[in-house]
């Protein structure tokens, strides 16, 4: 029995066993939810059909991307002096394992021949979307002589107003978008990577990612604090649920003290009780976590060239990247977004990236930008984010550890974030240093 009838009739199966059971979402049968959540016709027909095609094309495709090898030596000899230097008719391509589908697409892994690499492989994600007739292909390497393809039917980053708002897991986690692997929940996560970086160009969606993330934390026991030099445009409209907003660039410098005067307070804190981290303190003795977001970066780097202004610029920089070092253990996380981000706005610029575990990358309009986003962590992710368009606003690429994603925030209008702020603004958490150095500082 063909491998490609076996999975159909496992997918019919699996399907039924769902309708029947309601494993899915909530454990609300298939039948009960609306058409547009179940992914009907890719898992009876689209999926059949897919795994079909990969495997009519495979040999093909890998013979014509010269990813197919033959075990037949490269050389000949014919009669006694004549050597021959030829390829084998039939190469074997590398072995394709069983396709698994997910709501979207499909996952396989590939076993590569000795001596193969993942690099041909990821070249040829392009050709393989083409042959198989998929909107998008991702090549990553797993597994030492493995690569896993995973294969997208159709676009879930789409814009919908559809998307419904899911719960965050926990503290600290906040739901601000979909992912384009599977269209599941994209979370940025601060227990896990406390500080982040996001680039992005004018009308990318690099503002409303940040809208999206300010909402979410916004009605959990945070101390949100924003530091927004463009007079506030951007952050202004949470300033109901800010504890502290600096407009200026020396209201930043308040704020940034302040807030490094409240890491040094809870490090002496957990030095005298004997703990190296403040989630290791009871409950009833540990203090407000701290998310301080800034936006457009650069207003704290560039000068005038005055001794004044590099002074401000050099001092921002250093508290800056103090926060960054210290605050991830004791409970304050950095959210740092730039239109542009370069080693020209300092050398400061460099060492505060290093402490930005959680990188983020819109569209941009410079190659620099987008290597100092995502190039240290995962170069393949450089190439994936130059190629936003210009009409996918919302779309970013994100890389932690290695590994990217294709995402997409979900939209926020000012008009709503500033009801949410409103909603919310009975939650702002007050941080007594930091009030008393905004208001003998004169801030916000």
């Amino acid at each position: 029995m063909p491998w490609e009838l076996v999975i159909w009739i496992i997918s019919v199966v699996l399907l039924l066993a769902l309708m029947t059971q309601g494993w899915w979402q909530s454990r609300v049968p298939l039948w009960k939810r609306q058409a547009r959540d179940t992914p009907w016709r890719w898992y009876l027909v689209g999926f059949p059909a897919t795994v079909a095609r990969m495997r009519w094309t495979w040999r093909k495709l890998t013979q014509n991307r010269d990813l197919a090898v033959t075990r037949r030596p490269r050389y000949t000899v014919i009669g006694r002096d004549t050597m021959v230097r030829g390829t084998a008719v039939r190469p074997l391509p590398p072995r394709l394992g069983v396709p698994r589908p997910t709501p979207v697409g499909l996952t396989v892994r590939v076993h590569l021949h000795p001596g193969q690499t993942p690099a041909a492989f990821i070249a040829s994600a392009d050709a393989f979307a083409h042959a198989w007739r998929v909107h998008e292909v991702r090549v990553i390497s797993v597994k030492r002589g493995q690569v896993l393809i995973t294969a997208t039917a159709t676009n879930p980053l789409i814009e919908s107003a559809t998307w419904r708002r899911v719960p965050a897991p926990r503290l600290l986690a906040a739901v601000v978008g979909r992912t384009g692997d599977s269209g599941g929940v994209w979370v940025i996560d601060f227990r896990s990577v406390p500080h982040w970086l996001i680039t992005g160009a004018t009308q990318s969606g690099k503002s409303t990612l940040l809208a999206a993330l300010v909402t979410e934390l916004g009605a959990q026991d945070v101390a949100l604090v924003g530091v927004d030099c463009k007079g506030g445009l951007e952050l202004g409209v949470f300033e109901r649920r800010l504890s502290a907003l600096a407009t200026t660039r020396a209201e930043a410098i308040t704020v940034l003290s302040a807030l490094v005067s409240e890491v040094e307070d809870r490090m002496a804190a957990c030095r005298a009780a004997g703990v190296r981290s403040v989630w290791q303190l009871p409950e009833d003795e540990r203090r407000v976590p701290v998310v301080l977001v800034v936006d457009e970066v650069s207003e704290l780097y560039l000068t005038d060239g005055s001794a004044a202004s590099r002074k401000e610029a050099a001092e921002c920089s250093t508290l800056l990247l103090r926060l960054a070092q210290l605050g991830a253990a004791l409970g304050v996380h950095v959210v740092v977004a730039a239109q542009r981000f370069g080693s020209e706005l300092g050398s400061g610029v460099t060492a505060l990236r290093a402490q930005l575990g959680g990188r983020i990358c819109h569209r941009v309009h410079d190659e620099t930008t987008a290597e100092m986003t995502l190039g240290d962590l995962s170069p393949d992710a450089v190439i994936v984010a130059q190629a936003i368009g210009e009409h996918e606003q919302g779309v970013a690429v994100t890389t932690v550890g290695g590994s990217w994603l294709r995402v997409r925030s979900r939209l926020l209008s000012p008009d709503q974030a500033r009801q949410y702020a409103e909603r919310q603004a009975h939650l702002t958490p007050k941080l007594p240093a930091l009030a008393r150095a905004m208001g003998e500082g004169g801030g916000s």
